[in-house]
């Protein structure tokens, strides 16, 4: 059964940093690329970033090139969002998704509970 849970959310000032953890179980990180996406109140969900593994590519919004960081521990199967530099405008429930290939494009088709990130002014 292919699970993800995040977590790592919280409030934060702007300038801060956080970061963002995603236990992935039921599938390897090395054959599943893997993203965070975020969804503020009132507005459409939103890819932040993904990372392919077996590519060692990662793949970032334009809104938060330079600011934000995925990485992996394959060995735990475990990804992370490393959000610096935060803005208020950076302020939604964060989701972590699978896909189904190691490529990211595509449809996320695995999801786990979002995590909130609260960035105040």
């Amino acid at each position: 059964e292919v699970q993800l849970q995040a977590s790592g959310g919280g409030l934060v000032q702007a300038g801060g940093s956080l970061r963002l953890s995603c236990a992935a179980s039921g599938f390897s990180l090395d054959d599943n690329a893997i993203g965070w996406l975020r969804q503020a109140p009132g507005k459409e969900r939103e890819r932040t970033s993904c990372l392919s593994s077996r590519s060692g590519k990662a793949y970032y919004v334009d809104s938060v090139k330079g600011r934000f960081t995925i990485s992996s521990d394959n060995a735990n199967n475990t990804v992370y969002l490393q959000m610096n530099s935060l803005k208020p405008e950076d302020t939604a429930v964060y989701y972590c998704a699978a896909r189904r290939s190691w490529g990211c494009t595509g449809d996320y088709v695995y999801w786990g509970q979002g995590t909130q990130v609260t960035v105040s002014s």
